[in-house]
């Protein structure tokens, strides 16, 4: 299935203004945000953790099977898809498991 078929499945995001990804010892491994150009790796990663409670070799594997064609770009072109990359080498070259924070989008307060 194309991920833009797998997309449609996964939880909405517009609670989300970001995700944070951080290693064993709690440093910044990583940051996708809720803007252009990365919805749909965030749209994957809020899912993995929803499921898997970080993201380990499982979630991993899965996250692969869900970026579909992407996977296979990515494999071909190391680089082109930061998000991928990282999913790759927890998945397949054993990186560290990487702990979740969702960062929520706050709601301005409207004008009385």
């Amino acid at each position: 299935m194309a991920f833009s078929e797998n997309l449609k499945k996964l939880p909405g995001i517009s609670h989300l203004a970001a995700i944070e990804l951080r290693d064993g010892e709690g440093n910044l491994a990583g940051i996708i945000e809720n803007k252009a150009g990365s919805q749909g790796s965030l749209a994957v990663y809020n899912h993995l953790a929803q499921v898997w409670g970080s993201i380990n070799i499982d979630a991993a594997k899965q996250g692969l099977e869900v970026f579909a064609e992407h996977t296979v770009d990515a494999r071909s072109n190391p680089g082109k898809h930061a998000n991928i990359d990282r999913l790759l080498a927890i998945a397949e070259n054993g990186a560290e498991t990487l702990r979740v924070k969702h960062v929520f989008a706050v709601v301005e307060d409207l004008p009385a």
